[in-house]
């Protein structure tokens, strides 16, 4: 993989519920609302569980997921291709915490930090 390692760690405060939350970052539907910038393959089971894999396309650069960890307030994916890392999820009540680790060539926290607005802004227009 070509790129530099890079590293980055969030946590927001939002009002929404732990099962809002929860909904939100493991039901498919609910991740292609709210990341309406990345497109990911269809044709999977609706709630992520271990092995589950998403294909994602931000542009022309892919970005494969694989769920490795899915607990009631954690979810964790192994990436592949655009990222070679993980990202993981973490979740309560008025809050949510994104860390991500990888190498690419693309600036993860930059995509980080819009991931957890678009998020944010979403579970506002609920």
């Amino acid at each position: 993989m070509f790129g530099t390692f890079q590293q980055s760690s969030l946590r927001i405060e939002l009002e929404a519920s732990e099962e809002t939350l929860a909904k939100s970052l493991t039901q498919v539907k609910e991740l292609q609302n709210w990341l309406w910038f990345e497109r990911f393959s269809v044709g999977m089971s609706d709630t992520l569980i271990p092995g589950t894999k998403l294909t994602g396309r931000i542009g022309l650069i892919t970005i494969q997921h694989e769920v490795e960890l899915a607990e009631p307030n954690r979810i964790r994916f192994l990436l592949s291709q655009g990222i070679d890392g993980f990202h993981e999820w973490a979740w309560g009540n008025g809050w949510v915490q994104s860390r991500i680790e990888g190498i690419s060539l693309l600036p993860i926290s930059l995509g980080q930090t819009g991931t957890l607005l678009s998020l944010k802004q979403y579970l506002k227009s609920q």
